[in-house]
C-alpha cells in the first residue's frame, strides 16, 4: 500500500535508502469494533531510532483503512504529507516503559465507517529514505476469519494436476462457508467454525473467493493458484523485439515479447481473457535468446486492450516474490490505479478505463491505430551553435498544465524568437504533481499532460515554426513501479514494491555514484544498454523528437559508491565510453540529433564528449549543460565577488567547437529575480531590491549571456523577470529549509501570475521579453555570433565581451563589443573597441563615433550596450532597420510595440475609421494595448518627436 502514496511525494531527498524496520507492536483490546477506543503500543526496543536520525523520540503513524471485503483504501486520516507528518499522528513516548502509544477510535481517526481492517506503519516525520516500519494490518470486529492455508491474497504455484488444500477458522461460533473457483461455487458448508477443503486435480489457473457469513455479516477471503504450464520451447518469429509487435497485415493479431531471464514461466493476463489466463496464454520461450513470446489473436481493430505479465520464479530468492504481476517494460501507454483518477478529462479525453479488480500498472494494446498525420516530415534543425533553448515544465507553464496550453501559446514562443523548446520529463512518472524525474516507464507518455497525438501536434506545430523540440530524459535511474525493478526485487513486506536483487539484469543493488535517486541502472549490462537504445528509438522515430537532454550523466558509471562524491566527480572511462555509445546510436537514427549531457563535471571528461565526432558532416559533438547561475546572479544582484562569467564560453572549457549550453537559470536553480529582490545591493537612489529596479537589470543579463557564441538556454519566464522562488509552496509561502521542516517546496506546483496578472502588459517585464527577443534574433541571424569570443570580467561588475568572426569581410557585421555596468551607481566602463570609426548600437542602430578605442563609456547602473562595426541586417521585419519605425509583434494578440520613441499613435480600421488613439510618452518599446479590437487588418499612424509620420499595417489575431 504505502508506496502508492509515498513514491508520489518525494524525489530528491536522499542518495541511499535505509533498511525498513520490523517493529514489535500490540493493539488493546485485541478484538474491537470500529467504534471502540483502542490503544496501539510500539515496543521502543524494536525501533532503531539512530538509523532513522531520531534524537527526540518523535515517531508518527501513517494510517489507512479498508472495507471488510475490499482492498480499496477508504477514509481520510490526518496523516499530513510523507515528508511532513501531521502532529495529530504523533505517538506519545513513555520513558518508564520505553514504549510508544497512541489511542484512537477507528471511525473518528479514519473519518469513515464500515471499516473492516485498519492499516498503519510507523515513520519519522519526514519518511523519505525508507525511514519507516513494515505495514501493520489489524482486523476490525468481533467476527474474525483466519485463513491458515493458503495466505490471504497469495498466489500459490502448483504443477498441473496437483491438489490444493484450504484451511480456515472463524471466531464467535459456527458460520456458513461458500467457496468459488473462477466464479463458480465448488464447495459449501452451512455451519462450521473450522473449514477445510481440498481442490483436486487442478489443471488451469484458479481465482478463489471464500465467503464466510455469520449473523448477517460476510467476510470474503481471496487467493489464487497459478499452474506451471511447462513452458513450450519454440523459436520466435524473426524480426520481433521486446514489447508489443503489431502485425502489419492482420489487425486481429499482435505478438508480445518479454525478456525475463531466470524466470520459469510467464502468463499473459488481460481484457482478452478476463484477466484469468488459461494454458493457451502461457508464453512460449525462444531457445536461442531465452525470451518469452506469445502471439495474441482475435483482437478487435481500434479497441483498447489491457494486459499484464504474470512472471513466475518457482524458487525465488529469500524475500523475493514467486509471482510478480507487471505491465510490459516496453509499454508505450500504461494505465495506473494510483494516478489516473485525478487526470482531468480536458487534458486526456476518453482515457481508457483501468480494469476493475487489478493491481499495479497495466499496458494498453490497440491494433489498427491511425498514425498521426505529420504536417512536417523533413524538419531541418537549427544549427547547434545558434540554439536558444526554452526550458519548460509543462505542469508550471500554464494553469491548465497540458500540451494544449503550449499549443495555444505558440505565438509567445515565436515572438520571443527562441528556436528550441526543451520539455522536462514527460515519460510515465509516478504521481501527477511531479517534475517527472521519478520515471517508471521510459517509453510511455505520461497521461497527465495529454494524449500522444496532442504531444505530436505540439511538436508538429513547433516544427512548422522553425522550433526544435528536445526531451529531458532520466535514464540514470528508474523508480519502484518500473517492471524491470519489480520482476527481480526484494519485497519483504509483500506489498508489491521493493529494491533490486542481485539477480536483477538491469539495476545495481546499491548505487554506484553519489547522486542517486530511485534505483540505479547498471549501464555496463547489455540488457540496460538495449533498453536505453529502445527508448532513444521510440522518441526519435515515433515522436520526431529533435534531441535529448540526458539527466544526471554522472550516474552512468560503475566505479564509485554512494558515499564517494570525489570518485563520482572524477574522470571515469566507463562513463565516457557508454555515453559515447548512446550518442552514436542517436546519430545513427538521426545524424543531426541533439545530444545534451547534464554532467556539470570536470572539463577533462566533458571535452571528450563535446569534441566527439565534430569534424564529420554533419558535425556531431555533445552539447554540455553549463551552469552559470552563481556568477550571473552575483552580477544581477550587484556584487563583484564570484561574478566571473568567462566560463560561459565553450573555449574556456577546452571545447573545440561551441558545444556549451550555458545558462543563467534552469529548473534546478534559484531564480535570479528572487535573489535580486531578497539580497540585491543598493546605491544612492538605486536599490536592486526594488522590483522595477531588479527587472531593469535583466535585459543586461540577456546581453552578456544569450549573445555569447554557442547554444544557450532560458528557464521559462526568466524573460518576464519571474521573481517567485524555486522554493515557493502551493500556498505561495516560501520554504527553503528541508532539514528543519521535513521537506522544502522545491517540487511544488507553482502559481501562474505571468498570465493571470498579464505580465506581458507590464512595461518593465515586457521590456525584458522584447529585448531578449532582439538579442536572440541577433544571435540566430548574424554570423558574427558564430565567431570567437573574449570575456573580460574577472569578478568585476563591468563586463566586457568582444566577438569577432574572421570569416566575414570588413563590409559585414564581423565585430561586436558588449559592455555592461552591473554596479549600483553609474560607472565609466572600459571598452576596447576593435578599431576606430562609426559603431552601431545593435539594439536600435544609433551610432557612436569612436576616436579612441580605449575611451571608457559612462553607463548608468544596470545598463548595457551592444555595439557592432556595421548595422545589423536582421532577416525579419519585426525589428528595426536604420531609423525606420517598425511595429512588433505582428500579427498582434494583445498589444504592439514600436521600436523608436513617438509622440502619438493612432489605430485605424481599413475603412478609415479611427478606433484607438494613444498619447505616447516618448519612450521606445512602449506598449499599445489592442486586446479589445476584433480580429482583422488595421493601420497604425505613428508620429515621432520631430513630427514625421509613418503608416504601418498589422493583423489583429
Amino acid at each position: 500500500m504505502k508506496k502508492t502514496l509515498l513514491w508520489i511525494t518525494f524525489l530528491w531527498s536522499v542518495a541511499a535508502f535505509a533498511q525498513m524496520q520490523t517493529v514489535s507492536h500490540s493493539v488493546s483490546p485485541s478484538t474491537f469494533e470500529e467504534t471502540t477506543s483502542i490503544t496501539i503500543t510500539i515496543n521502543g526496543t524494536s525501533v532503531d531510532e539512530g538509523s532513522w536520525g531520531i534524537t527526540d523520540h518523535s515517531l508518527y503513524m501513517w494510517a489507512w483503512a479498508f472495507d471488510t471485503n475490499d482492498t480499496t483504501q477508504k477514509g481520510s486520516p490526518d496523516n499530513g504529507s510523507w515528508d511532513a507528518s501531521s502532529e495529530a499522528s504523533k505517538f506519545t513516548y513513555n520513558p518508564g516503559t520505553d514504549t510508544y502509544t497512541k489511542t484512537i477510535t477507528p471511525t473518528v481517526y479514519y473519518n469513515t465507517t464500515g471499516i473492516g481492517r485498519i492499516g498503519f506503519l510507523i515513520k519519522t516525520k519526514n519518511g523519505n529514505g525508507d525511514k519507516k516500519s513494515q505495514d501493520i494490518l489489524v482486523e476490525v470486529g468481533s467476527f474474525q476469519v483466519t485463513l491458515t492455508s493458503p495466505i490471504e491474497n497469495s498466489a500459490s504455484i502448483i504443477t498441473a494436476g496437483a491438489n490444493f488444500d484450504i484451511a480456515v477458522t472463524n471466531t464467535n461460533g459456527a458460520a456458513s462457508y461458500s467457496l468459488k473457483a473462477n466464479g463458480t461455487v465448488i464447495n459449501t458448508n452451512p455451519s462450521t467454525a473450522t473449514y477445510s477443503y481440498s481442490h483436486i486435480g487442478i489443471t488451469n489457473n484458479q481465482s478463489y473467493e471464500l465467503s464466510i457469513t455469520q449473523a448477517g455479516t460476510t467476510i470474503v477471503k481471496k487467493f489464487s493458484v497459478v499452474v506451471n504450464p511447462n513452458t513450450v520451447l519454440e523459436a520466435m518469429p524473426a524480426g520481433l523485439t521486446e514489447g508489443i509487435n503489431y502485425n502489419q497485415t492482420d489487425v486481429t493479431k499482435a505478438t508480445l515479447v518479454l525478456d525475463a531471464p531466470l524466470k520459469d514461466f510467464v502468463y499473459v493476463a488481460g481484457s482478452f481473457n478476463n484477466w484469468l489466463p488459461t494454458l493457451a496464454y502461457a508464453m512460449k520461450k525462444d531457445p536461442a535468446s531465452g525470451k518469452f513470446w506469445l502471439e495474441l489473436t482475435g483482437l478487435v481493430s481500434g479497441a483498447n486492450n489491457t494486459y499484464q505479465y504474470w512472471v513466475v520464479d518457482t524458487t525465488p530468492l529469500a524475500n523475493s516474490p514467486s509471482l510478480v504481476k507487471t505491465a510490459d517494460p516496453y509499454s508505450t501507454l500504461v494505465l495506473s490505479p494510483f494516478d489516473d483518477s485525478s487526470i482531468p478529462a480536458t487534458s486526456y479525453p476518453n482515457m481508457p478505463v483501468y480494469p476493475a479488480g487489478q493491481n499495479f500498472e497495466v499496458t494498453v494494446l490497440k491494433t489498427g491505430q491511425t498514425p498521426y498525420n505529420w504536417q512536417v516530415s523533413n524538419f531541418v534543425k537549427p544549427e547547434k551553435e545558434k540554439l536558444v533553448v526554452y526550458e519548460v515544465l509543462v505542469r508550471d507553464f500554464d494553469a491548465a498544465r497540458n500540451y494544449q496550453s503550449l499549443i495555444d501559446r505558440i505565438d509567445y514562443f515565436k515572438n520571443l524568437k527562441i528556436n528550441a523548446i526543451e520539455l522536462m520529463p514527460v515519460m510515465e512518472f509516478e504521481g501527477n504533481e511531479s517534475w517527472g524525474y521519478n520515471t517508471s516507464f521510459h517509453m510511455a507518455l505520461d497521461k497527465f499532460y495529454g494524449t500522444s497525438d496532442k504531444l505530436k501536434e505540439f511538436i508538429d506545430l513547433c516544427h512548422q515554426n522553425g522550433i526544435a523540440v528536445i526531451l529531458d530524459v532520466a535514464l540514470n535511474h528508474a523508480f519502484g513501479r518500473n517492471p524491470m525493478v519489480r520482476m527481480w526485487m526484494n519485497d519483504p513486506d509483500g506489498d508489491g514494491f521493493g529494491s533490486p536483487t542481485a539477480e536483477n539484469p538491469y539495476f545495481n543493488t546499491v548505487a554506484k555514484h553519489a547522486y542517486n535517486v530511485g534505483e540505479d541502472f547498471n549501464h555496463q549490462l547489455p540488457k540496460t544498454q538495449n533498453y536505453v537504445d529502445r527508448v532513444i528509438k521510440q522518441w526519435i522515430e515515433e515522436y520526431k523528437i529533435d534531441g535529448f537532454r540526458w539527466d544526471l550523466t554522472k550516474g552512468f558509471t560503475q566505479n564509485c559508491t554512494a558515499s564517494d562524491g570525489a570518485c563520482t566527480d572524477a574522470y571515469q572511462q566507463d562513463r565516457v565510453d557508454v555515453l559515447k555509445k548512446y550518442a552514436d546510436y542517436s546519430w545513427s537514427l538521426d545524424p543531426t540529433h541533439y545530444t545534451i549531457f547534464e554532467h556539470l563535471g570536470s572539463d577533462t571528461e566533458e571535452k571528450e564528449w563535446a569534441n566527439y565526432r565534430i569534424a564529420e558532416t554533419p558535425s556531431k559533438g555533445v552539447m554540455m549543460w553549463g551552469k552559470m547561475t552563481g556568477p550571473y546572479n552575483q552580477l544581477s544582484m550587484g556584487y563583484a565577488s564570484e561574478s566571473n562569467i568567462s566560463r560561459m564560453s565553450s573555449g574556456n572549457h577546452g571545447f573545440t567547437a561551441n558545444r556549451l549550453m550555458g545558462y543563467a537559470e534552469s529548473h534546478d536553480e534559484e531564480r535570479l529575480m528572487y535573489k535580486n529582490i531578497q539580497y540585491g545591493n543598493s546605491g544612492v537612489g538605486y536599490n536592486v531590491k526594488t522590483l522595477n529596479t531588479a527587472l531593469s537589470r535583466m535585459s543586461a543579463i540577456g546581453a552578456v549571456s544569450l549573445l555569447v557564441p554557442g547554444p544557450k538556454m532560458i528557464w521559462h519566464f526568466g524573460e518576464l523577470g519571474w521573481e517567485n522562488s524555486i522554493f515557493t509552496c502551493n500556498d505561495n509561502s516560501v520554504n527553503t529549509d528541508f532539514d528543519a521542516t521535513g521537506g522544502d517546496c522545491k517540487l511544488d506546483t507553482k502559481p501562474q501570475p505571468q498570465w493571470v496578472s498579464n505580465w506581458l502588459g507590464n512595461s518593465a517585464r515586457s521590456k525584458i521579453y522584447n529585448d531578449w527577443a532582439k538579442m536572440i534574433t541577433l544571435k540566430i541571424k548574424e554570423p558574427v555570433f558564430l565567431g570567437t569570443t573574449v570575456i573580460a570580467n574577472t569578478n568585476s561588475l563591468s563586463v566586457n565581451i568582444k566577438m569577432t568572426n574572421p570569416a566575414l569581410s570588413s563590409t559585414q557585421l564581423k565585430d561586436v563589443l558588449i559592455v555592461a555596468n552591473f554596479d549600483v551607481t553609474a560607472q565609466n566602463v572600459p571598452t576596447g573597441f576593435q578599431y576606430t570609426g562609426t559603431w552601431y548600437n545593435l539594439m536600435d542602430n544609433t551610432t557612436i563615433n569612436v576616436t579612441d578605442v580605449n575611451a571608457p563609456l559612462n553607463l548608468p547602473a544596470g545598463e548595457y550596450r551592444i555595439y557592432g562595426n556595421k548595422v545589423a541586417n536582421l532577416a525579419i521585419t519585426d525589428f528595426e532597420k536604420g531609423s525606420a519605425v517598425h511595429l512588433y509583434p505582428n500579427p498582434v494578440t494583445d498589444y504592439f510595440t514600436l521600436n523608436v520613441p513617438v509622440s502619438k499613435v493612432q489605430v485605424y480600421a481599413v475603412s478609415g475609421q479611427l478606433v484607438k488613439s494613444f498619447n505616447a510618452k516618448g519612450n521606445r518599446d512602449s506598449q499599445y494595448a489592442v486586446n479589445d479590437l476584433k480580429t482583422g487588418l488595421y493601420l497604425v499612424k505613428a508620429v515621432d518627436e520631430n513630427g514625421h509620420t509613418q503608416v504601418m499595417k498589422f493583423i489583429k489575431k
